[in-house]
């Protein structure tokens, strides 16, 4: 593996720190890309004469901007709101757009870079784009969430489009945020059009969005298993977040007989021996959709629940693991537990969860390990097949898309498989395989294009 001090990647990433000062989590993800990219293009002479790398770490705009809105008290209140297009060298810029207190330039311009890659890996025709606002939507009414919705749209809409960026959500926007800020868009523009995905289903949404990311995430964990003979059944699985991805993960995992027994929040853990059935997945989905409740109220619920208060569940003994809270989750000591307890295979729900140094405990294990940029790629992908059900005014059956979703998957991984996999040798670096493959995609196309 080529390593951050080798001369070229170290000059490389000296650039990338001086010229994005203060925005660590952007640099990281830059490097984790740099050191599979580098082995790859260095007798590749087009790709080092065009720069390739350097643009696609440069976005093609961030757009800031200041949200003023008023809330139940008449109180005027300001936050700041982001759109990082980072490149459509292969389609229009497609990202969620996130409301977290943490949002800040440098975290969406990471996820903008990663969410390029991802959108290649799917092969849909997406760009790489990611927005947001550092407005916290937990505690607001739905009215003070509306107002906030309707005025970051209020900005935001001069700079989307169905064919320029179609934003989604993401982090704090689910369907009710995006139904605000649709409504906005359509009042503006007096034009009924594509321009978000992960719509309710009764103005253009998707069957199984909601489901997509953590279904794929599973799937994809299956993929490694069946390319070494194994499979998920009778497997138990821990599982960071309590949101949208971990609950759907869990489901898949249930549904192909493997037993998830964690969920999380930023307060703490529930553990779960006896297995989380769909029965209990159903009423925390109740509980983050509906209540807007905390973990922690699992326990009062069922029976033989136990629940760690200010710690995440990768100290819990398991066959595989599926992060999917936020990034940098797992460091490298939470690794080396997850390995020294058993751990055989892990599947990122969320964007890079896992730091740089807890990537290189997982390789140096030899464990599988499917990055995010491949793993939760299901989510993006439905939306581009949501974008396409928008484009041809039709809408195609749960089957067809579970279909689709799965075909999807299966592609992602044999191209990580084909890119990632040492000749005579059986395992596979499915991060070197993501990277280099969903590169790939992107720089031909700029290549194509010339200098622009």
């Amino acid at each position: 593996m080529a390593r951050a001090d080798h001369p070229d990647i170290e000059k490389f990433l000296e650039g990338v720190k001086t010229r994005n000062p203060g925005q660590p989590e952007f640099v990281q993800a830059v490097q984790e890309v740099a050191q599979d990219i580098f082995p790859f293009i260095q007798d590749k002479t087009e790709y080092h004469e065009y720069q390739i790398l350097r643009r696609i770490a440069e976005p093609d705009r961030v757009v800031s901007f200041r949200v003023c809105w008023e809330d139940d008290e008449n109180n005027i209140r300001v936050q700041r709101g982001w759109r990082v297009q980072n490149n459509n060298s292969i389609g229009p810029y497609k990202g969620g757009i996130r409301f977290h207190p943490t949002v800040t330039e440098g975290v969406l311009k990471f996820l903008a870079f990663e969410q390029t890659f991802k959108n290649s890996l799917t092969g849909l025709p997406m760009g790489g784009g990611k927005g947001g606002s550092n407005f916290n939507p937990r505690g607001k009414s739905e009215h003070e969430v509306m107002r906030f919705c309707q005025s970051f749209m209020t900005e935001l809409f001069r700079h989307v489009g169905d064919d320029i960026d179609v934003p989604a959500g993401d982090i704090g926007v689910g369907a009710r945020e995006i139904g605000y800020m649709f409504g906005q868009y359509k009042r503006i523009t007096n034009r009924f059009t594509g321009v978000l995905t992960g719509k309710g289903l009764e103005y253009g949404g998707s069957l199984i969005r909601t489901e997509a990311t953590g279904y794929g995430a599973i799937l994809f964990m299956q993929n490694m298993l069946e390319h070494i003979g194994d499979s998920v059944e009778g497997k138990t699985c821990v599982i960071s977040g309590s949101g949208n991805v971990a609950t759907h993960a869990a489901e898949k995992l249930v549904q192909l007989g493997g037993k998830p027994v964690t969920f999380s929040d930023s307060d703490g853990f529930i553990h779960d021996p006896e297995g989380l059935t769909l029965e209990k997945i159903d009423w925390v989905k109740d509980l983050k959709t509906n209540r807007r409740g905390r973990i922690a109220e699992f326990v009062d619920e069922f029976k033989g629940a136990s629940y760690q208060a200010g710690e995440r569940p990768w100290g819990i003994p398991c066959d595989l693991a599926a992060p999917c809270a936020t990034q940098n989750e797992i460091n490298g000591d939470d690794a080396k537990t997850l390995v020294k307890n058993g751990c055989l295979a892990v599947s990122e729900g969320a964007n890079m969860p896992t730091d740089l140094h807890g990537v290189e405990a997982f390789k140096e294990a030899g464990i599988l390990f499917a990055p995010g940029k491949a793993a939760n790629a299901g989510g993006v992908a439905v939306s581009g097949l949501e974008m396409s059900q928008n484009s041809a005014r039709l809408s195609w059956s749960e089957d067809e898309l579970e279909s689709l979703l799965g075909g999807i998957m299966k592609r992602i991984h044999s191209s990580c498989v084909e890119y990632g996999a040492s000749s005579g040798e059986s395992a596979v670096d499915y991060v070197k395989g993501a990277n280099i493959a969903g590169f790939k995609k992107v720089a031909d196309a700029m290549l194509a294009y010339g200098v622009v």
